[in-house]
């Protein structure tokens, strides 16, 4: 079959290329390395009959050459897990949007096929979203230009979904909207797919973390007439090129997209891999440096092939932003915002690493003159790129125009949420059904546009089984809820073996494993494996490791994305990268009964057996049993951080033979982790902590409040059966607290409860106060507040009031402080008539860009300021008590 297909394919190439029919790759030469891509793709999936969309008779020039584009370059799970007619009907959608839209003939055929014609976006579940959205944007957009077409596409993107955060799974564009909601990863990929439905060529584009403060953003950028625009995905804005992150955006130091296929643009290419090419574009926001590093031996000599990786401190860890090999004279480049990277070097078991500023070291040496098991203790000072963002001009009509229609717009899609299930009807289900009210209640306002498949899969559910189902719905993810057909609960509630015990729902019953998008393999798998190999993978589950090790074939460079392949396509091509392998194990395990898990702190693959976890190394010849230690750290609490929280303040790192760092996933309390050991040093390592022997680094940082950070890096082991104690120390700055400006504090506000004009003073008293400026539904306001939300109890300790001012009636009719957890009591809503309180801030504190929300001072009634902050800051909470304990 293999070889016939193969034929089939040069003849219709052949013949394509000898009659007059267009082609859909005019130039032959970037046909003929597509083609090759294609046939060594086949030649590494030869089981499984992958290709037969290829047979399809009907196929014109174009559909093949566009298939072949799209094969060539899929990561194996989308070979595998959706079908050649799934492809075709998007290529087709295409083609039609080309031809049917009044920009399609001027889109170029490289931009079209890099940015229009491929489905994946990023790393999200694909969909059938490209034909419905066209459908209903066709008609919207067919007499715009494209400029404005993509503007009133984001329109339409924000009637669907705004923001709200979630897991790290990217739901598919059509469960966004079933959803209503998404975090900005599955905003930007729904925005993305809505606008390729309509032939518009668009990418997300995205910093992997922020400088400045924790966390990073993902939005969209839109291909008109030649230029590249940015807008936020589903915030929309009278005029592209604005949003709320532009000053953000001007701090990061690496904004990147992942381009299908090879593709050979003008923008700095950073990797190219065999499912795509990654491109920096971080100079179409900031200003840049390019930075050069030289590898060396100890000897001074150059090493070829050292891998180098850039880090940015966030998340109280340095993480890899980027990683380049370094070439025959041992260099490598990046290019990158203007402000602090640690760059970090490794080669066969040799390790090297320095701070590097961008802007300022232009060559920089990093010696490999380190080795795991080293000891030693390190400060940085980690600068973040300074504010230099540019704003579009808008008017006051384009801006009063665009609040109009973004209240319109949550109108309707408030009108869709209300049609979500309530308390009152999931009450009525439970009593129908004879299910816990509780229970039945949580997973059904949880499920929102989902709801139908939740109600489906209970009411089919017979009644002995009911509370199994319920056990169920407990254990999978609160995304899950929200996208999960009952046919795939169904298969897991039906196909469970009934092995019963303490683990047997979290890790035997329980479908979710990692970040995949669930299926039911658990049916699938039944119907493949005979009674007497269950039975004997049942009594020795080593039996599992060693046919995953001789049947699964490792391709790690056909996912580089390394989205997971369902365990299905996995047993169908017998080819997966390690992930997937990984996972694949666990579903089956879990098929045939056995608990198994990939270990929540260092990532091990397990299975359990004998009473006890039991760990899985398929690269290793032998199975080795872990030897473990403990850890415990000291810590002196300083003035502004009583119990420091880890991912915030701190972060612990396995350091692999190999030098490369792994940071470990300590923090407990996480849905389906059975670890409950708190997110704060006191429940993590004040008592001895059990972990695996080896080498570790642990990062410190205390963020500043203009985004610099004071770190420490501390190395040191863990030896065998042995406790080592480490100091977990917190630097602090020298510097008091300043004065950095003056506000009037006899400044009058509406109150929203009652519309009483007050004063400041009046509302808070003698002392230090809080004044924050709120932008309702905005992103950077939602973070801000689940972050005052994380620290009620110490800003209620203070005493002291908070008032939140909103710009005007209509802002605070949109805000819903139940969004954001049990807020401060202290707080006082308001309205900032005429925007006078802002429009002083604004002028006192010299702030460079009026309209950036939220913005948030530390005053005190003699008219001093001791805090600002404005924009997206995560952290917020964190750093207003910072200045409040130094007060």
């Amino acid at each position: 079959m293999k070889k016939k297909l193969l034929l089939f394919l040069c003849v219709c190439l052949c013949y394509s290329a000898c009659t007059q029919e267009k082609h859909f790759i005019s130039d032959a030469n970037t046909r003929e390395v597509i083609t090759h891509d294609f046939l060594k793709k086949q030649q590494e999936l030869p089981q499984g009959d992958l290709f037969a969309v290829f047979q399809t008779p009907t196929l014109s020039t174009q559909e093949r050459e566009a298939l072949t584009f799209l094969y060539a370059y899929m990561p194996i799970g989308d070979v595998t897990d959706y079908t050649g007619a799934y492809y075709l009907e998007n290529i087709r959608s295409a083609f039609r949007a080309r031809q049917e839209m009044p920009w399609g003939k001027t889109i170029p055929e490289e931009i079209f096929r890099h940015f229009v014609l491929p489905v994946r976006v990023n790393n999200e579940n694909m969909d059938e979203s490209r034909m419905v959205f066209y459908a209903e944007l066709k008609d919207r957009v067919k007499g715009l230009s494209l400029y404005d077409a993509v503007l009133e596409v984001n329109h339409w993107c924000h009637e669907k979904v705004i923001y709200t955060p979630s897991d790290a799974r990217t739901s598919s564009p059509l469960a966004s909207v079933r959803t209503a909601y998404g975090r900005c990863g599955e905003e930007s990929t729904f925005t993305v797919a809505a606008l390729r439905a309509v032939g518009i060529p668009a990418r997300q584009v995205y910093t992997p973390r922020w400088a400045h403060t924790d966390d990073n953003h993902a939005w969209v950028e839109a291909w008109v007439d030649g230029q590249w625009y940015f807008l936020g995905a589903c915030e929309p804005e009278p005029v592209l090129n604005l949003g709320w992150f532009n000053e953000p955006a001007s701090r990061g130091m690496l904004m990147h997209t992942k381009v299908f296929g090879k593709y050979n643009g003008p923008e700095e290419v950073m990797e190219v891999t065999d499912a795509y090419t990654e491109i920096n574009v971080i100079e179409n926001y900031a200003p840049t440096a390019k930075s050069i590093i030289t590898v060396t031996d100890t000897n001074g000599n150059p090493v070829e092939g050292a891998q180098v990786e850039f880090k940015i401190y966030n998340y109280a860890e340095f993480y890899s932003v980027a990683r380049k090999k370094t070439d025959s004279t041992g260099k490598t480049f990046l290019s990158a915002g203007k402000g602090d990277m640690l760059v970090w070097a490794t080669q066969d078991g040799k390790y090297g690493y320095r701070k590097v500023s961008f802007g300022q070291d232009h060559e920089v040496t990093i010696t490999l003159d380190k080795t795991p098991g080293d000891a030693g203790t390190v400060s940085l000072d980690v600068v973040p790129p300074p504010v230099s963002a540019q704003l579009v001009e808008v008017t006051e009509e384009q801006r009063a125009e665009n609040v109009r229609r973004m209240a319109a717009e949550d109108e309707i899609r408030n009108r869709y949420v209300a049609t979500f299930y309530t308390e009152e009807k999931a009450q009525a289900l439970a009593q129908a059904l004879g299910t816990d009210p509780a229970q039945t209640i949580e997973y059904m306002l949880g499920s929102r546009g989902n709801w139908r498949e939740i109600e489906a899969f209970l009411q089919t559910t017979p009644a002995e089984k009911r509370q199994t189902a319920l056990d169920l719905l407990g254990v999978i993810s609160a995304k899950d809820l929200r996208d999960t057909p009952a046919a795939v609960l169904s298969d897991h509630l039906n196909h469970t073996p009934p092995t019963g015990g303490e683990l047997f729902t979290a890790y035997v019953l329980n479908p979710r494993i990692s970040t995949e998008l669930l299926t039911p393999y658990k049916g699938y798998f039944a119907s493949q494996l005979g009674p007497d190999e269950t039975l004997a993978v049942r009594n020795d589950p080593w039996l599992l490791v060693d046919w995953v090790k001789q049947n699964i074939r490792l391709k790690d460079h056909l996912n580089p994305l390394q989205i997971p392949v369902m365990p299905m396509g996995t047993w169908k091509a017998r080819v997966a990268d390690k992930a997937s392998r990984d996972l694949f194990f666990i579903a089956a395990a879990r098929s045939l009964g056995i608990p198994a898990r990939i270990e929540p702190v260092a990532r091990k693959i397990q299975f359990h057996a004998g009473g006890a976890w039991q760990d899985v190394d398929f690269e290793a010849d032998i199975q080795l049993v872990h030897q473990q230690g403990k850890l415990v750290a000291a810590y002196q609490p300083v003035a502004a951080i009583d119990d420091p929280k880890y991912r915030s303040h701190f972060s612990v790192a396995k350091l692999a033979t190999d030098g490369k760092l792994q940071t470990l996933n300590l923090r407990g309390g996480n849905r389906n982790v059975d670890m409950g050991a708190g997110n704060a040093w006191s429940g993590i390592l004040r008592q001895p902590l059990t972990i695996d022997a080896g080498d570790y680094m642990m990062v410190t940082g205390m963020r500043m409040a203009n985004g610099s950070v004071l770190a420490n890096l501390s190395f040191f082991g863990v030896q065998p059966d042995q406790t080592t104690m480490i100091d977990l120390v917190m630097r602090e700055s020298d510097d008091e607290i300043a004065v950095i400006g003056s506000f009037n504090s006899e400044n009058r506000y509406l109150k929203a409860d009652t519309g009483e004009e007050i004063s400041l003073l009046q509302t808070t008293g003698r002392g230090y106060y809080i004044v924050g400026i709120l932008g309702a539904r905005q992103e950077p306001t939602n973070h801000a507040l689940r972050d005052i939300a994380a620290v009620k109890g110490e800003l209620e300790k203070w005493g002291r009031g908070m008032v939140l001012l909103f710009p005007d009636e209509q802002n605070y009719g949109r805000f819903d402080a139940h969004e954001f957890g049990a807020l401060p009591q202290t707080i006082t809503y308001g309205i900032d008539t005429d925007n006078r309180i802002r429009q002083e801030i604004v002028e006192q504190m010299k702030l460079s860009n009026p309209n950036a929300l939220p913005i948030f001072i530390i005053a005190d009634t003699f008219n001093r300021v001791v805090f600002v902050s404005q924009g997206y800051t995560i952290g917020l909470g964190e750093q207003l008590m910072h200045t409040i304990n130094k007060l």
